[in-house]
């Protein structure tokens, strides 16, 4: 065991668990990585809660309950959920209160059926936020088009969010626009701002599993040189575009009235290629002020083996370009990539909601008590 976990925290990179479960709260486990793995946050989505939900451990007594109160499918996914989420938010309470609420912070997303429909995500997020009633809960938004609207809505409430499924540097400069027009909508509510924080994901493993694909489409000694480049060129230029928004005059009338910081999120930062190191997108992405959610096989990996050096970001923007501009070169077109894993990764996580709620629907049945 090294000390990379540490090392990377005090780099400025906070360390949230990408998975959550009601084994994971109830054994003691999650307590246990904040303790000593530096874990200092938790995110959650649909596939996870399907497989958690799935696994069936720790659920029996709760969907017995909601069986015999004979509640939908659906307020009783909610239910389950937001229990998960409620507890592990409770356990994050003493980092949340330590970190003045920059951690310790525990995500929930809206159903990802409504990410095309701006009214029914609001809605779903004021929900959320009243259900799991914990300061430190995210509530994700997925940054669609129409969930841009979504997002400075939300934030003009005072409700914390996570914006997620960002692929694009453009649609990232268009969610940083959405956070800081919910501030000034706040602001103009006379809310503190200080109590309104946010994180935008910005997917990583995704660019290179579908620019890689295409790039062995191409099959030139060129092309397979380009392999595993694309991924973290995007994310740095993210993060230069971070550097631009929040050095501007319009973040600086907000910082003076104490906003936050939206932090780029480092997601899907688990290797999808076993060609690659295993802590690629966590050594190669350290910057100060920063996330990075991980899989716990990918802590687990840094914590054995990872090699952090020092921010790997700041003063790679001249190569980061370089390397996209070369992957355009082969005729690979970056919006059409980018398009594609948003509209995929929707559509992943919808597919996933409507399995837990066949596979939850299901144990409702089984359970419930015999009609009179």
């Amino acid at each position: 065991m090294t000390d990379a976990l540490k090392r990377l925290s005090d780099e400025g990179v906070a360390i949230w668990l990408d998975d959550l479960s009601r084994k994971r709260i109830t054994s003691g486990n999650l307590a246990e990585l904040i303790d000593q793995s530096h874990v200092v946050g938790v995110t959650t989505n649909p596939a996870i809660f399907q497989k958690a939900i799935s696994s069936g451990e720790g659920y029996e007594q709760q969907l017995g309950d909601l069986a015999t109160r004979r509640v939908t499918v659906e307020e009783a996914l909610r239910m389950i959920t937001t229990a998960d989420v409620r507890d592990a938010a409770d356990i994050l309470r003493p980092v949340y209160d330590r970190t003045d609420g920059q951690d310790g912070r525990v995500s929930i997303e809206v159903d990802p059926r409504l990410a095309h429909d701006t009214a029914a995500t609001v809605a779903e997020a004021k929900q959320l936020a009243w259900l799991v009633d914990r300061p430190n809960t995210l509530i994700k938004i997925p940054a669609t088009k129409a969930g841009l609207p979504a997002i400075t809505e939300v934030i003009g409430r005072g409700i914390s969010v996570n914006v997620t499924l960002i692929f694009s540097l453009e649609r990232y400069r268009e969610v940083m626009d959405a956070y800081l027009a919910g501030l000034e909508k706040a602001k103009a509510a006379g809310l503190d701002l200080s109590l309104v924080h946010s994180v935008a994901s910005f997917f990583v493993s995704r660019v290179d599993s579908e620019i890689d694909k295409r790039l062995d489409a191409v099959g030139t000694d060129e092309a397979k040189a380009l392999k595993g480049k694309a991924a973290l060129a995007n994310a740095r230029l993210a993060y230069e575009a971070y550097e631009e928004v929040f050095s501007s005059d319009r973040w600086a009338a907000l910082e003076r009235v104490g906003a936050n910081k939206q932090r780029p999120l480092w997601a899907s930062t688990g290797v999808k290629d076993p060609a690659y190191k295993d802590t690629l997108y966590v050594d190669d992405l350290v910057a100060p002020n920063t996330v990075n959610t991980m899989p716990e096989a990918t802590l687990e990996a840094t914590a054995d083996h990872g090699r952090i050096t020092g921010d790997t970001v700041r003063g790679t923007y001249g190569q980061a370009r370089a390397d996209l501009d070369a992957v355009a070169k082969l005729g690979i077109s970056y919006d059409d990539v980018v398009q594609l894993l948003e509209d995929e990764g929707v559509e992943k996580f919808a597919a996933s909601w409507n399995d837990l709620l066949k596979s939850t629907e299901a144990e409702l049945v089984r359970l419930a008590p015999a009609e009179d």
